[in-house]
C-alpha cells in the first residue's frame, strides 16, 4: 500500500467526513448534526483559533474543464504576480509559497512543472512560462491517445523534463493516474518515491500518464522495477486526496491536525457556458464530480471555508476558436464573481471577484511564509 494510503494512529477525524461525503454520493444526504459530531463544530460555534504551529499551505489544480487547464494556468500567473509584488521579490514563485501541490491531466503538467528543480535549484517554470508553454501545446496534451508525443526523450514533456524524477521535485506532489494492470487507481507521489525506488517515476512519464487518453501509456519506475499501463484517472478535482495525504502523513506534516492547520487553494478548471454536444457529455460529468467534491470540502472545513479553504472557478466559460481567445476569456473569468454551490443549500454569488480573492489569498500566503521565518515549531518536514 502506498504511503499516502496508510492510515495514521492519529488519523484525522475530518478526512473521514470529507471521504463519507464523498463515498456515499450524496445518496443518504448530509446534515449539521453529522458536521457537529465529526468536526466538533457548528454553525453557531466558530472553531477554535490555529496554534502557533501555522498552516499547512496546499494548491490543487483540476484535471481539465471547459479551458482544458488554461483558466488554472492564467489564475496561477495572476497568483505568482501577487506574490512577488507582495513579497517585494521580483523572483517569487508558486513553489516558494506552497507545502504540496496536487494536479490531474493538465492540472498535473501545471503541478509538475512548477514543482519540478530546475539546473539552480529553483522552480523549473514560472507561471507565466508554465502559462506559455500549456497555450502552445494544449492540442497535443488534450488529444493524448497519440503515440510517440509523450513519455519519449523527444516528446513534449521529454524535451521540458529530461530525467527528472518524482522524487527530486521540491516539494511533495500528487498527481494521479489510473493502471490498467492492477485495474486500480494510482498516486504519483513524492512521498512515496523518497521511500521506495520502485515508486520513482520519470516526470515525462508522469505528465504522460495522468494526460493519457483511452490509449494506455506502458512506463516503468526508475528502477525498472514496477511497471503500470496507465490511462487518466479521471479525477477532476484531487482537493480530497492533497487534504487526506497531509492530515495522514505526520512525518512530513506533523502538526495538521484539522482544516484549522490548512490554507488550502482549488483552481478549477471553467465551467462550460453552452449547452454541450453529445461527445462533451462525459466532460460535462466530470465537471460535475469535481463540483461535488468542492462542496464536500467545502461542507467539512465550515466556518473555516472563508479564507482556509478558497475555490477559485469560472462560471459559463467561453472557450474561444484560439488559443489566444482561450486566454482572453481566461482573464475576463477572472474579473467575475465566482458561483459558490453549497451543498443541500443552491448557490450564491460571492461578493468579491476570483482576483480579488487570490490576492486575498496570496497574502494569506506571504503572512505564513513570514510567520515561519520566527516561528522555533516546523509546521513540515520535508525529506
Amino acid at each position: 500500500m502506498a504511503a499516502w494510503m496508510k492510515p495514521s494512529v492519529d488519523m484525522d477525524k475530518l478526512s473521514y467526513e470529507i471521504f463519507s461525503i464523498l463515498e456515499t454520493k450524496f445518496l443518504f444526504g448530509c446534515d449539521d448534526a453529522k458536521l457537529i459530531h465529526l468536526s466538533g463544530t457548528s454553525p453557531e460555534t466558530p472553531s477554535k483559533p490555529s496554534g502557533s504551529s501555522g498552516k499547512v499551505r496546499i494548491l490543487s489544480i483540476d484535471g481539465g474543464g471547459a479551458s482544458d487547464g488554461l483558466f488554472a494556468a492564467v489564475s496561477l500567473a495572476r497568483l505568482e504576480t501577487f506574490l512577488c509584488r507582495l513579497s517585494g521579490d521580483p523572483s517569487a514563485r508558486i513553489a516558494d509559497f506552497f507545502d504540496l501541490a496536487a494536479g490531474s491531466g493538465p492540472g498535473g503538467v501545471l503541478t509538475a512543472l512548477l514543482f519540478s528543480r530546475g539546473s539552480d535549484g529553483r522552480p523549473l517554470f514560472s507561471a507565466d512560462e508554465a502559462l506559455e508553454f500549456l497555450v502552445e501545446n494544449q492540442t497535443k496534451i488534450s488529444n493524448a491517445s497519440k503515440k510517440g508525443i509523450f513519455g519519449k526523450r523527444s516528446g513534449i514533456f521529454g524535451r521540458i523534463f529530461g530525467d527528472r524524477t518524482v522524487r527530486e521535485a521540491l516539494k511533495p506532489m500528487l498527481i494521479p493516474c489510473h493502471d490498467l494492470e492492477t485495474g486500480a487507481g494510482m498516486m504519483f507521489s513524492r512521498a512515496d518515491a523518497v521511500e521506495m525506488d520502485g515508486y520513482d517515476f520519470f516526470m515525462r512519464d508522469v505528465c504522460a500518464a495522468t494526460c493519457a487518453g483511452d490509449q494506455a501509456i506502458g512506463m516503468r519506475s526508475v528502477d525498472g522495477r514496477s511497471k503500470i499501463s496507465a490511462v487518466g484517472a479521471g479525477v477532476e478535482n484531487p482537493t480530497a486526496a492533497a487534504i487526506t495525504h497531509v492530515l495522514n502523513n505526520k512525518q512530513e506534516f506533523p502538526r495538521a491536525n484539522g482544516v484549522e492547520d490548512l490554507l488550502v487553494l482549488s483552481l478549477g478548471g471553467g465551467r462550460r457556458a453552452s449547452p454541450p454536444s453529445k461527445a462533451k457529455l462525459a466532460r460535462i460529468a466530470a465537471d460535475g464530480a469535481a463540483d461535488m467534491v468542492d462542496q464536500a470540502v467545502a461542507m467539512a472545513f465550515g466556518h473555516n471555508r472563508a479564507m482556509n479553504y478558497v475555490r477559485i472557478e469560472a462560471n459559463g466559460l467561453k472557450g474561444g476558436k484560439t488559443r489566444a481567445a482561450k486566454v482572453v476569456a481566461a482573464e475576463v473569468a477572472l474579473k467575475e464573481r465566482n458561483v459558490e454551490l453549497v451543498l443541500f443549500r443552491g448557490s450564491k454569488l460571492l461578493e468579491q471577484t476570483n482576483a480579488e480573492r487570490l490576492e486575498l489569498f496570496a497574502g494569506e500566503l506571504i503572512g505564513e511564509h513570514e510567520r515561519r521565518k520566527w516561528s522555533t515549531e516546523p509546521t513540515v518536514l520535508i525529506k
